[in-house]
């Protein structure tokens, strides 16, 4: 029970931590949280035609002081079959988002209505993708936990990118675009044995990619939403999402790129089994 209701305060399926002021107490709700999944992916909208994979997801991040932090790492193809549509080359694929609480770092309350806490957000996302090469974004800008009815706390941040490595485009040693993130985690049915459901999902929108646009096959913009429906206990979580795709990695859906013939917008399926430690 009590991982479950730490689940609540942090969130552990890696969307928000705690809504709470941290203007005084910076350390008051120091916590982590470390998940081992096993996931499923079918029908996925990648580019070069990668639709179906099983892949093992490791899962990070809590709060400390100022910083909160969320991250995952996945490993492609966990069980090497040469059927996989990652063998011979896309391997892994990571994300971490560190954020700076601006209200811990300042010492004053800066909520304002449904903007409950500030913060420097940033964003690493990096990944291997076989012959279309390397990805390699960072990011940073202004995050906040916000109200919003019916979700309740939910996590927002607008960050400006920059391009270090982008698949060969014209983009890559540029900040070129922005990426606008929300994500929640909405307990609906509380069990007996103190198990329960939840709806847990995020969408990220990267617009504004101008120097990836010059680049044939390539757009200015970018999105993802996942919709998650999990159920949770004190040590396990086990659940479906469906995710929904437009021009997934700015690659223009239904046009030929290096040889491959664009996949790109649509819906994929998840199914996953996770170990909270």
């Amino acid at each position: 029970m009590r991982k479950v209701l730490l689940g609540l305060t942090l969130l552990t399926t890696g969307m928000v931590a705690s809504a709470e002021h941290y203007s005084q107490d910076v350390n008051k709700n120091d916590n982590l949280f470390f998940n081992f999944k096993v996931m499923q992916g079918l029908d996925q909208k990648n580019p070069g035609g990668q639709k179906n994979d099983t892949y093992l997801e490791l899962e990070f991040g809590g709060r400390k002081g100022v910083m909160d932090l969320y991250g995952y790492v996945d490993l492609k193809n966990i069980f090497g079959s040469t059927n996989n549509d990652s063998y011979g080359g896309d391997n892994f694929f990571a994300e971490i988002k560190p954020r700076f609480s601006i209200d811990g770092m300042t010492g004053k309350d800066l909520s304002i209505g449904p903007f409950k806490e500030w913060y420097i957000s940033t964003w690493i996302k990096a990944g291997d993708s076989g012959k279309f090469g390397g990805l390699w974004h960072n990011g940073i800008g202004l995050g906040t936990d916000v109200e919003v009815p019916w979700f309740g706390t939910t996590g927002l941040s607008l960050l400006s990118t920059y391009k270090r490595e982008d698949f060969g485009s014209n983009a890559e040693g540029h900040w070129d675009g922005y990426s606008l993130q929300w994500n929640w985690f909405k307990p609906l049915h509380f069990f007996e044995n103190g198990s329960f459901v939840s709806y847990q999902g995020y969408v990220t929108y990267d617009f504004g990619a101008d120097k990836i646009a010059e680049n044939e096959g390539r757009t200015k913009d970018s999105l993802q939403w996942y919709n998650g429906i999990y159920w949770h206990n004190n040590d396990w979580a086990i659940g479906y999402g469906l995710k929904v795709f437009n021009n997934m990695a700015n690659f223009d859906d239904g046009v030929i790129t290096n040889g491959a013939t664009q996949d790109t917008s649509g819906v994929g399926h998840y199914f996953d089994i996770g170990y909270k430690f």
